[in-house]
């Protein structure tokens, strides 16, 4: 029997069996994608870019229970998500969040890069870097790492990445914060890193340096003045300047370094601080000191209860995250219950209302722009994370202008008052018709020249009394004798010294003071003057009025060297001049073998 032959197979079930195997391999492809891994684009290190952002090549998986470990990310773990597109800002998380992106180096680029996370208040970040699924360098930054520990002694959070040409990494990242978690992550070259630090120290020593100079200046007004405004500004300003050196990372680098109870606190006491200064200084602005004003006594219930919270925070008692939606809040308050007071003096054309209006106006803005760049709403770059900083600093030199304000009006009423003081003492001395001293203020400066006077300085005092002055009163009236007596004692005024005086006892009778003289020649002399001024008749109101003198005087210290005594003396001898027959000049001189007549010279 011939074997049965063999009959060959139909191509078509050849083809359709290597289909049904494609099939299969595609189905299985297909079954695997949801566990496989694409690989994100690597974020290409070059020189020729010294300063490379890294947000966007960024991916995230939060960690609320601390789950993940970095060896089991590197190993498999869940899939990493993209970044929401808030540019720079996760908004305020309460849990950890997990960070990853791959680095690879271009050819020819340095090997040595800077990771650097410029916002201080970040409270812990675990920084690994991997290469071929193998953890290759790892560091711990944030502001919870003791200064002396930090692997970079710098302000902001940095650490040095060793990486390898041609090499792909992947960098992870472990992230905490209590507040905002703001990532404005960069790598940079090692020289660039030291240009950008020296240029942010440069811009905090001048902001720093300008602060702490309106500190000591406010502070030495207070102790000049004793002006509560100017101490209330030093608490303002202080609560201010701690919050910038604790969200910059100057205080943890300068002034508390290892201090971890006053990082975690300086931030929420300085904004309480600043807070409280607000409520102070605004009600005493407004209220221009009056403890009785409703807006004085409210603005002061705010500060204490401020002061409570603050007490209470340093205790603990409630946390960070608590506090900034206090302080959110709180923030707002001094300023809007202090803007109807400050239209109020606006519209009255006072300058306080209009510098607090603007002061106000700008940080509302700086507030808008940092809720904008938590939420999202506003890239993260170097404008809007100083723009608080610069709109306090605004604020500060807005607050100082009120203080120049408010130093003006001090001084303006100091100068009122002293006007004021100077013009009842004037009245007290003055004569009100002629303006001449009088018998109070020649008392005065009677008694002060008497004091330098001597026997090579002597001073001479003339008592005269108007002749012919009653019948022009009488016949004129008073309005003209009044003119006359001011035509008088000008006319005397111009004919003796500006350092001689000139004064009015009442009536028609005035006093001359003449000092130093030589001799008692030179003062008949001078007497003879006065009385010589007189010959020329008086024009008044077209009119011309003949009056004459009577002169009487005395000399110190010849005659006495007391003010009443000579005056005395004075007057005697000008009444003797009248009986004589007017028109005279006489001294008080006693004769010979009498009481004490005045005698001719």
């Amino acid at each position: 029997m011939r074997p049965p032959s063999v009959q060959p197979r139909p191509l078509v079930h050849g083809a359709a069996t290597a289909w049904r195997v494609l099939l299969c391999l595609l189905l299985a492809l297909c079954l695997r994608v949801p566990h496989a891994r694409a690989e994100a684009p690597a974020l290409l290190l070059d020189d020729g870019q010294p300063t490379q952002q890294v947000w966007p090549a960024l991916t995230m998986l939060p960690d609320p229970q601390h789950t993940y470990t970095a060896a089991d990310l590197l190993a498999g773990g869940p899939a990493f998500a993209p970044m929401p597109p808030t540019q720079g800002t996760l908004g305020v998380r309460p849990e950890a969040v997990w960070l990853r992106a791959a680095l690879e180096l271009a050819p020819g680029a340095s090997p040595r890069w800077v990771l650097n996370i410029d916002y201080a208040p970040l409270n812990r970040i675990d920084v690994y870097l991997a290469a071929g699924g193998r953890i290759v360098q790892q560091g711990a930054l944030g502001n919870t790492v003791p200064y002396e520990q930090r692997l970079l002694h710098s302000r902001s959070h940095a650490m040095v990445l060793h990486l390898e040409p041609g090499v792909r990494h992947e960098l992870l990242l472990r992230v905490q914060a209590q507040g905002a978690m703001i990532l404005p992550i960069t790598l940079n070259t090692p020289p660039r890193m030291i240009e950008r630090a020296l240029n942010e120290q440069m811009l905090q020593g001048v902001l720093t340096g300008l602060a702490l100079c309106l500190l000591v200046y406010s502070l030495a007004q207070w102790v000049s003045l004793r002006d509560p405004l100017f101490l209330q500004y030093a608490l303002l300003i202080s609560g201010s300047l701690l919050f910038s050196l604790q969200f910059f990372g100057v205080g943890a680098q300068y002034l508390w370094a290892g201090n971890l109870w006053l990082e975690r606190h300086a931030s929420g006491l300085s904004a309480l601080m600043a807070t409280c200064g607000s409520f102070l200084f605004i009600g005493q602005a407004l209220a221009a000191g009056d403890p009785h004003n409703r807006l004085m006594r409210a603005m002061r219930w705010g500060a204490g209860g401020t002061a409570l919270l603050a007490a209470t925070f340093a205790l603990d008692l409630y946390d960070t995250r608590v506090l900034t939606g206090i302080v959110s809040i709180l923030g707002l308050v001094p300023a809007l219950m202090g803007i109807p007071g400050a239209v109020r003096r606006l519209r009255q054309g006072d300058a306080v209302g209009g510098t607090l209006l603007l002061a106000w106006l700008v940080y509302f803005a700086a507030t808008a722009t940092v809720i904008g760049v938590i939420r999202g709403w506003v890239p993260v770059n170097f404008w809007t994370l100083h723009s608080f900083q610069f709109g306090a600093t605004l604020d500060m030199l807005l607050f100082m202008r009120v203080l120049g304000l408010r130093s003006q009006a001090l001084r303006t009423a100091a100068e009122s008052a002293r006007s004021e003081r100077d013009a009842m003492r004037s009245l007290a001395h003055t004569d009100p018709l002629t303006g001449l001293p009088n018998r109070r203020g020649l008392s005065l400066a009677l008694t002060a020249a008497l004091a330098r006077c001597g026997p090579g300085h002597l001073l001479a005092v003339y008592v005269m009394d108007l002749d012919g002055f009653k019948p022009v009163n009488d016949q004129y009236g008073h309005d003209v004798g009044d003119e006359l007596l001011v035509a008088v004692a000008r006319r005397l005024q111009g004919h003796v010294r500006s350092s001689d005086l000139v004064a009015r006892l009442g009536g028609d009778e005035f006093v001359v003071v003449v000092s130093p003289l030589d001799s008692p020649a030179q003062a008949h002399e001078m007497g003879q003057k006065l009385l010589e001024s007189f010959r020329a008749p008086f024009a008044l109101r077209g009119q011309e009025f003949p009056v004459g003198l009577t002169i009487g005087y005395a000399l110190a210290p010849t005659d006495g060297s007391d003010a009443i005594g000579l005056l005395k003396q004075a007057d005697a001898a000008m009444y003797a001049g009248k009986q004589a027959g007017k028109f005279r000049v006489l001294r008080h001189r006693p004769v010979s073998g009498s009481s004490g007549t005045p005698a001719r010279c």
